[in-house]
């Protein structure tokens, strides 16, 4: 399974998605898999679709994209661009098992569903424009294998209703991911804390797909308790896709995977403790020690005794302790003070 496979609750599972990034050509997805690898990706994803799985094959108005990167665009003919050709998946499956990636799919229908089957993928992943679609969303839950969902443009009482479905299909994988669907985001709009609001209310793992340039966000995110992160990847920005804009290149996204590791590092683990560096430079704390000879039965003051560094002596919470109270034998000046400098 997709989640035993890899320990999520103790590293970040970085996902390279391929989406158009192909540029139809099935020797530039063979070789976005392996460069995905060598990058430091721990899985690709692809998505298989055909038109029909999405839209109808409609001029009308409706099916014209405005604004946006892909203005003007009929959706038909956009999705058939970039399409993940049904008569690839095996290759592409095969190659990344090859090289040791996870591989699994977006399907956008139930027939895409069927005919992923075959390759027995160890998950799912439902884009945000699907999460309205309960009965799709159903049958994949049903599928009982670990399914990411976007958040993206769902609404909330949508990603109520997600939970609802997959808890009544007795499957416990369901993990969520933080998405702008804005291609690209802007840095602005991306609402990261919304991160810790899925975990607080739905109690599931809580991810993020990307589309912004960059990768502040992913950055920020595993910071914010992200435990997925999914961003699109491509070889060449040069190359002829409908994602290139918001995709990252080879040293882009392998500078994102040392980003997010280098983080997990940092953020380290929720216990309060220190580590063998830091507890050496406990040394250098403070301390009581004589700020002036004193005699056997002298008064100890704050003329006469004083915290300071380093932390060899008494620690400066028996200062108030000792005041008031006499010396039991001569201390010279600037000697650690000990419990029977002051107990007779």
């Amino acid at each position: 399974m997709f989640i035993e496979n890899f320990n999520i609750n103790e590293k970040v599972f970085i996902i390279a998605e391929l989406s158009a990034n192909h540029a139809n050509s099935l020797e530039i997805a063979l070789k976005t898999i392996q460069a995905a690898k060598q990058a430091g990706a721990n899985a690709i994803k692809i998505q298989t679709y055909t038109p029909d799985s999405l839209t109808l094959n409609s001029d009308k108005k409706d099916f014209i994209i405005e604004g946006g990167l892909w203005h003007g665009r009929k959706l038909y003919e956009l999705y058939e661009e970039a399409k993940t050709p049904y008569e690839w998946h095996e290759k592409l499956f095969e190659c990344a098992k090859n090289e040791g990636l996870i591989c699994f799919s977006s399907p956008f229908s139930k027939e895409d569903v069927n005919f992923l089957r075959q390759f027995n993928p160890p998950a799912y992943k439902i884009a945000s424009f699907e999460a309205n679609d309960y009965d799709f969303v159903r049958y994949v839950a049903k599928e009982n294998k670990p399914t990411l969902v976007s958040t993206g443009i769902a609404y909330e009482e949508e990603l109520e209703m997600i939970v609802k479905i997959f808890k009544e299909e007795n499957n416990p994988n369901l993990i969520l991911l933080k998405c702008t669907s804005a291609y690209p985001s802007q840095i602005c709009d991306l609402n990261l804390n919304v991160i810790k609001t899925l975990q607080e209310k739905f109690n599931t793992i809580v991810g993020l797909s990307d589309h912004s340039e960059g990768f502040l966000a992913p950055t920020l995110a595993v910071a914010l308790g992200a435990r997925i992160i999914e961003k699109h990847f491509i070889l060449d920005k040069t190359l002829n896709s409908a994602d290139a804009k918001f995709s990252l290149d080879f040293e882009e996204f392998k500078q994102m995977c040392s980003m997010v590791r280098l983080s997990e590092q940092a953020l380290g683990n929720k216990e309060f403790s220190m580590d063998e560096k830091t507890l050496k430079n406990r040394h250098f704390a403070r301390s009581l020690y004589a700020s002036k000879d004193i005699k056997k039965g002298d008064i100890f003051t704050r003329e006469n005794i004083k915290s300071v560094r380093p932390s060899l002596g008494l620690h400066p919470k028996f200062l108030p302790i000792m005041l008031g109270k006499k010396a039991s034998c001569d201390i010279e000046f600037a000697k650690a003070l000990e419990e029977k400098h002051f107990k007779e």
